[in-house]
C-alpha cells in the first residue's frame, strides 16, 4: 500500500451526523462530493508534467506537494505559474524508493530519530513511527509547511504521505501545523469502526485502541471549531491492471457514499525518469491519461457527482 489515501475500495464509516460542510458548502445531506486529489506532486519531473495535462481537463480538482523531494522547486515554480490551482502540503516523512532519495528539511541528526542508516527518511511509515521523536517530527511538518510558504506558495490544505502522520504519537502535531497556518487537515470524520479499518488498511495498524479513541475526540473537538473534515478516504490501487483504469476509475467513483470525499490519484507523465523511479509507473501514467479524458468528466457530471476544491473548505473553515 503506496499511502494512507490510496486504497481502491475506499474507507467511510463515517458519523452518522451529516456534515456540516455540506450544508456550508450549498449542498444536501444526501449529496456526494468528491475532491479528485493528485498525490506526490514536486517527487520528479514527471508529476509535475502530468497536473499540467489535467488541470484544463476540469477533472482532477487539487493536489499536494512534497515539500523535501527534488523537484519541490519546480513545484513552487509550477504554483506560481498556475495561482488558480489548488495545492496543499504532503506532509512527508518517508523516502520509499530505492533509488532515488530524498531526507528532512529541518534536520540531519540522528538522534530525531528521522533517518535512516544512509541520512535519508525511513522508507517505511511504521519505521518512522517506531523511532521518530515527537518533537523532532513536529518540527519537521512546521518546516516543510514554512519552506512551502518561503518558495511563494499559498498552500490550500496539508495532508499525508504513505500515512505515516498516522499515529498517535504524531497526528496532533500533523493537525497543529496545519492550523497554525490556517489549512485544513486531511482528516476523516469516522466511529472507531471506521477508524480501525482506516489504520489496519492505509497505515499498517499504527492506531490500536486507545490512540483511536484520542483522535475521535479530536476530529469531534475539530468539527465544533468549525474544522473541515471528510467524510471518507478513497482512490485507485497502484496495483491494478493500468489498462483497466477507465473502468476501475468509473467503478470507484459511482462507489462514493455521501458526504465529502478525498479521492487520490497519482498522475505523472509517462517518462524514462518516472519508469526509473518507480515499478508502479504504468499507473501512475495510465491515471494522467484516464483522468484527461472528456468521457470521465461526462460519467462524474451524470453520476450527480459534485467535484469540489480544498480552496473552498479553507474558505469555508475562515468563516466559521
Amino acid at each position: 500500500m503506496r499511502s494512507f489515501d490510496s486504497d481502491a475500495g475506499g474507507v467511510y464509516n463515517a458519523l452518522m451526523n451529516p456534515n456540516p460542510v455540506l450544508r456550508r458548502l450549498g449542498l444536501s445531506p444526501d449529496d456526494r462530493a468528491v475532491i479528485i486529489h493528485a498525490d506526490d506532486l514536486g517527487m520528479c519531473q514527471a508529476t509535475l508534467l502530468g497536473l499540467e495535462e489535467l488541470l484544463d481537463a476540469g477533472i482532477v480538482s487539487s493536489g499536494s506537494i512534497m515539500v523535501p523531494c527534488p523537484w519541490f522547486r519546480g513545484a513552487a515554480r509550477f504554483a506560481a505559474e498556475h495561482p488558480r490551482a489548488d495545492l496543499g502540503v504532503h506532509f512527508t516523512l518517508t523516502s520509499e524508493w530505492k533509488l532515488y532519495r530524498w531526507g528532512p528539511v529541518s534536520t540531519a541528526d540522528p538522534g530525531s530519530g528521522l533517518l535512516d542508516a544512509e541520512g535519508y527518511f525511513h522508507s517505511t511509515a511504521r519505521a518512522v513511527q517506531e523511532t521518530g521523536d515527537p518533537a523532532a517530527v513536529a518540527r519537521e511538518l512546521e518546516a516543510q509547511v514554512a519552506r512551502a510558504a518561503g518558495a511563494g506558495i499559498v498552500p490550500t490544505h496539508a495532508d499525508t504521505h504513505m500515512g505515516a502522520v498516522a499515529h498517535a504519537r504524531f497526528m496532533e502535531s500533523y493537525v497543529n501545523a496545519a492550523l497554525r497556518h490556517g489549512l485544513p487537515p486531511m482528516l476523516p470524520r469516522m466511529d472507531e469502526e471506521g477508524w480501525r479499518e482506516l489504520s489496519r488498511d492505509h497505515a499498517g495498524g499504527s492506531l490500536d485502541g486507545e490512540a483511536i479513541r484520542q483522535v475521535m475526540s479530536l476530529t469531534r473537538s475539530l468539527e465544533e471549531r468549525g474544522v473541515p473534515l471528510l467524510d471518507g478516504v478513497s482512490g485507485l490501487s497502484l496495483s491494478s491492471d493500468p489498462a483497466s483504469r477507465l473502468e476501475e476509475a468509473k467503478a470507484a467513483l459511482a462507489r462514493l457514499k455521501p458526504g465529502v470525499t478525498h479521492f487520490v490519484i497519482h498522475p505523472a507523465r509517462d517518462t524514462p525518469e518516472l519508469r526509473a523511479i518507480t515499478p508502479d509507473w504504468a499507473c501512475r501514467a495510465a491515471d494522467c491519461a484516464t483522468f484527461a479524458r472528456r468521457e470521465l468528466r461526462d460519467f462524474i457530471r451524470s453520476q450527480g457527482i459534485h467535484v469540489i476544491w480544498y480552496r473552498e473548505l479553507k474558505e469555508s473553515m475562515r468563516s466559521a
